[in-house]
């Protein structure tokens, strides 16, 4: 939902006078996000801070992937893949690389009766982001996995990846 810290979502912020930094709004009724600490402490990266205020949050930094010294934010790139119709839920990690420090693996829920490849999903992702930022690994699994609340076990599915590949 809007306002809602993660890959793509938006939310409003202002800079009232006579205060220092920015009031991040959570929804379209301008209900001030009091969670200030949880925030501050999850580190979300900012994109831009458009004239009306909206901004877009790419994710947490702990998740961050280095590849050839780029940054990727595995929000991103999760998104580009969910938006292909053979995907039905994607995860990224980074896998251990030599040459790299890590390369982006897609680990990915298949919309049912389809197979996904690797060089379609990756120009996919070129379609829609840097060219960088296209997975260089792919595994299907069964079912991403979410919890209730909808996050991701990102250290799991890592693992799962690393066992299917046998990176690392």
């Amino acid at each position: 939902p809007a306002g809602t810290p993660g890959a793509g979502n938006t939310c409003r912020a202002s800079r009232p006078s006579g205060t220092r930094g920015i009031r991040v709004y959570r929804d379209g009724s301008d209900n001030w996000v009091r969670s200030r600490m949880a925030w501050n402490q999850h580190a979300y990266f900012v994109t831009n801070v458009e004239e009306d205020g909206t901004i877009q949050l790419l994710g947490r930094g702990s998740q961050c992937i280095n590849t050839g010294g780029e940054k990727v934010f595995p929000e991103e790139v999760e998104e580009a893949l969910k938006q292909h119709a053979s995907v039905r839920d994607a995860v990224v990690v980074g896998l251990p690389d030599n040459r790299f420090g890590e390369t982006i693996c897609a680990v990915v829920e298949a919309t049912p009766g389809v197979a996904p490849d690797l060089p379609t999903l990756a120009d996919h992702v070129k379609e829609h982001l840097a060219h960088y930022k296209a997975p260089r690994h792919l595994v299907v699994v069964d079912t991403i996995g979410r919890a209730p609340n909808g996050k991701v076990d990102y250290k799991r599915l890592k693992g799962v990846a690393i066992d299917r590949l046998g990176a690392g």
